[in-house]
């Protein structure tokens, strides 16, 4: 076992409410299960087990698997799977996220499309990694339960999907969120965490601003995100 680096084919879930998360929506990737041996939780520890040995998944107490992957944090369960596929569905409602850089902004993201039926995600690259630990951790195991791939370009992602309404969300227009109309089948679009999106987007469908007091300059990401998703579920 080895920290995680991106390159690598394997990635893991650090916790035992993300591990049961996993078996439960992708036991086939699953390559084995690490217990902490101060792990102690009665029940929780004997589902697990026997969830493992249902699915001939290995499972093993090892201290030494947490000193690599989890040094520092409390966590008692460990479960390695391999990073697996889960391409779009072209006719649905899409969230499209261009150069996301933080890995906890994107697993919280991934959480927020999942709460409100959201399960089509885009990336535009550069981004960060959607599998690495971190991601997968902040995303509460909502990783598991959406579908995602990642773009070039953002006209890659457009290109594949074919005719639908695009609604970047930037600072320069007057479109208010709460005045949209959100034609189906649509995509939401999202800029970088501290740059938003080029300017050039401002040519690109219907944009749309959340309005918000002057005592900001800016709503954070993650929580940009979920009020769009509020408002357009809604509809």
């Amino acid at each position: 076992m080895k920290r995680y680096k991106k390159e690598n084919p394997l990635s893991y879930t650090l916790g035992a409410a993300l591990t049961f998360e996993l078996l439960k929506h992708h036991k086939e990737s699953v390559k084995a299960v690490y217990l902490h041996p101060q792990f102690s939780e009665g029940q929780a520890k004997e589902e697990l087990i026997a969830l493992c040995k249902k699915e001939r998944i290995n499972i093993s107490e090892s201290e030494k698997a947490f000193n690599i992957l989890s040094p520092k944090e409390n966590c008692f369960v460990i479960g390695e799977f391999e990073k697996f596929d889960a391409p779009l569905q072209k006719d649905g409602n899409h969230v499209v996220l261009v150069n996301p850089s933080n890995a906890g902004n994107l697993g919280t993201i991934l959480r927020s499309c999942l709460g409100f039926g959201y399960k089509d995600i885009a990336i535009i690259r550069p981004a960060v990694d959607i599998f690495d630990p971190k991601t997968v951790r902040a995303s509460m195991g909502a990783l598991f339960g959406v579908r995602f791939a990642y773009f070039d370009t953002f006209e890659e992602y457009a290109k594949l999907v074919g005719e639908r309404a695009f609604y970047p969300f930037m600072l320069q227009t007057d479109t208010a969120l709460h005045s949209c109309t959100f034609q189906k089948p649509h995509a939401l679009i999202f800029g970088n965490e501290s740059s938003g999106l080029p300017v050039s987007f401002l040519e690109i469908g219907t944009p749309v601003i959340i309005k918000h007091s002057q005592e900001i300059d800016s709503l954070n990401l993650p929580i940009a995100v979920s009020v769009a998703l509020y408002e357009a579920s809604k509809q």
